[in-house]
C-alpha cells in the first residue's frame, strides 16, 4: 500500500499550461524531488532484471545465428563466384567434348600422348611469348606513347592472368588502364585507348580471316566443310521456324541498336577509333600488331595438331589456322571467362569438320590450351607481383605514384575533351591477350 500511495503520489498531475509572459520562470525542483523516489525504486528491479538478460543472450544469439551464418555464406558465395562459373565452364566444355568425341575417343587421345612429338611443344611456348609481345605493341599503338617493351609485355602477362576469371576480356581492360594510367595518361585517355585497342582488333581479325579463307590451294577444305555443314542444318531445320525467329528478333535487335547508338559508350568508343584514325601510323600499328597476335596463335595452333601423330601434315597449315579462326570466333561469342569451355569445344568441332580425327582432334586441342592459355597464368602473377614492386609502375590501386598523381591533376583537363568511362570490349578471337 505504501508503494501504491509513493508511485500515486509521484504521478500527481503537473501543471503543463504555458506560463505567462510576464511571469518569472518556475523552478524544477519539486518535480526532481518527485522523480528521484521512482528511480530509487525501480534500481533494484533493473538488478533483478541484469541476469535474466544474461540467461536469454545465448536464446538471442541462437536465434540471430542463421542470419550471420547466412551473411557469413553470401560473403564467401561472393568471393568463390568466379572460380565456380570457371568450373562450371570447364565441366561444360568436358561434357561437350564426350558429347562430341565419345568417352572411347578421350582415352584414346590420352593414350596417344605418349608418342606425340614433344619437340613442337618449345616452338609453342615461344609463340605464346610473341603472343603477348605483339599485344604490347598493339597497346603502344592505341595509346601513342613508346611505353617500354618489358614492362608492357609484363602487364599483357598480368592482364591474361586476370582474363582467366573475368568474362568478355574485363580483367584485361582494367589491368591496361591501370597501367597507362602509371605511365601518366590521364585516366579518361587511358580508357580510351584501351577500348580503341579491343575494338580495333575486330577489324583486323576480319581482314585475317578473309585472307586466309581466301587464300587458293589448301584453305579450301575449310570453305567446303563449312558450306557442308550449313547445307546439312538447313536440311534439318524447316524454314517456317527461322523466318518466325528472324521475324521477332529482328525488330527487337533494331529497336537495340538504336538505342545502342544513342548511348555514351558507343560514343565514347567512335571518339577513341576516330581520334586513333587521326594518326595513321598508330592505327597501322595497332591493326598490324592486333592481327599478328590473331595469326600467332593460329599458328600455335596448327603446331599443335602437327604435334598429334598422324593427324595432319605440313601441307594443311593454312586450312588448320582457318579452323583456328573460325572455332576461335565461334568460342568468343559466348561471354565465359576466357572462353573457358566454349573455345575448346568450337576448336574440336573446326577440327572435326577438316575430317581430323576426334581423338587426335581432343588431344591437340588440349596441348593448344595448355600451353598457350594455362602455362601464362603463373607466369602473369609473377608479372604482376614484379609491376607491384616498382614504384613508377605499381598496379596497386592503392598506390599513389608520380605518374598516377600526374594523371590525376591532368584528369580533369582531359575530361573536358573526351569521354571518361570504358566500355565492354567487342568480342574479338585473340585480338587481346586470352
Amino acid at each position: 500500500m505504501e508503494t501504491i500511495a509513493a508511485g500515486a503520489e509521484c504521478a500527481a498531475p503537473v501543471s503543463l499550461t504555458a506560463p505567462d509572459a510576464g511571469a518569472a520562470p518556475r523552478t524544477t525542483a519539486p518535480l526532481a524531488r518527485r522523480i528521484t523516489p521512482l528511480t530509487h525504486r525501480l534500481t533494484p528491479l533493473a538488478h533483478r532484471l541484469t541476469p535474466l538478460a544474461h540467461r536469454l543472450a545465448p536464446l538471442t544469439r541462437l536465434a540471430t545465428g542463421p542470419f550471420t551464418a547466412f551473411t557469413a555464406l553470401a560473403s564467401l558465395v561472393r568471393a568463390r563466384s568466379r572460380w565456380a562459373l570457371t568450373a562450371l565452364m570447364l565441366v561444360i566444355a568436358v561434357a561437350v567434348t564426350l558429347a562430341l568425341t565419345g568417352s572411347a575417343s578421350l582415352r584414346a587421345a590420352t593414350a596417344a600422348f605418349g608418342t606425340m612429338h614433344w619437340e613442337f611443344v618449345p616452338l609453342l611456348m615461344l609463340l605464346s611469348v610473341l603472343h603477348y609481345v605483339f599485344a604490347a605493341i598493339t597497346l603502344r599503338g592505341a595509346a601513342g606513347r613508346r611505353l617500354p617493351l618489358y614492362e608492357a609485355t609484363l602487364t599483357q602477362f598480368t592482364a591474361a592472368a586476370a582474363n582467366r576469371v573475368t568474362p568478355s576480356g574485363l580483367g584485361a581492360v582494367a589491368v591496361n588502364t591501370r597501367y597507362l594510367v602509371c605511365q601518366g595518361v590521364p585516366l579518361s585517355r587511358a580508357a580510351i585507348a584501351v577500348t580503341a585497342m579491343q575494338v580495333a582488333g575486330f577489324p583486323a581479325d576480319l581482314m585475317l580471316m578473309g585472307t586466309v579463307l581466301g587464300i587458293d590451294g589448301g584453305n579450301s577444305r575449310m570453305l567446303d566443310a563449312l558450306g557442308a555443314h550449313a547445307a546439312q542444318a538447313a536440311d534439318l531445320m524447316p524454314p517456317w521456324p527461322v523466318f518466325a525467329i528472324a521475324g521477332v528478333l529482328l525488330p527487337l535487335a533494331l529497336l537495340w541498336g538504336r538505342r545502342a547508338m544513342r548511348s555514351p559508350a558507343v560514343g565514347r568508343t567512335v571518339y577513341g577509333l576516330t581520334e586513333l584514325c587521326r594518326r595513321p601510323r598508330d592505327l597501322a600499328i595497332t591493326l598490324g600488331a592486333s592481327a599478328a597476335t590473331t595469326f600467332i596463335m593460329g599458328l600455335a595452333f596448327a603446331l599443335s595438331v602437327l604435334a598429334v601423330p598422324g593427324a595432319a601434315g605440313p601441307g594443311d597449315m593454312v586450312p588448320l589456322i582457318g579452323a583456328y579462326l573460325v572455332g576461335a570466333a565461334a568460342g568468343a561469342a559466348i561471354p565465359a571467362p576466357g572462353g573457358l569451355g566454349s573455345t575448346e569445344a568450337a576448336l574440336v568441332a573446326a577440327l572435326a569438320a577438316l575430317g581430323i580425327g576426334a581423338g587426335p582432334a581432343v588431344q591437340a586441342v588440349i596441348i593448344f590450351r595448355a600451353v598457350t592459355f594455362w602455362a601464362p597464368v603463373p607466369v602473369g602473377l609473377l608479372a604482376c607481383q614484379t609491376l607491384k614492386k616498382r614504384p613508377a609502375l605499381s598496379l596497386d590501386p592503392t598506390s599513389t605514384t608520380p605518374a598516377a598523381a600526374t594523371a590525376a591533376t591532368a584528369a580533369p583537363e582531359a575530361t573536358t575533351a573526351a569521354p571518361a568511362v570504358p566500355v565492354a570490349p567487342a568480342a574479338a578471337p585473340e585480338a587481346a591477350p586470352a
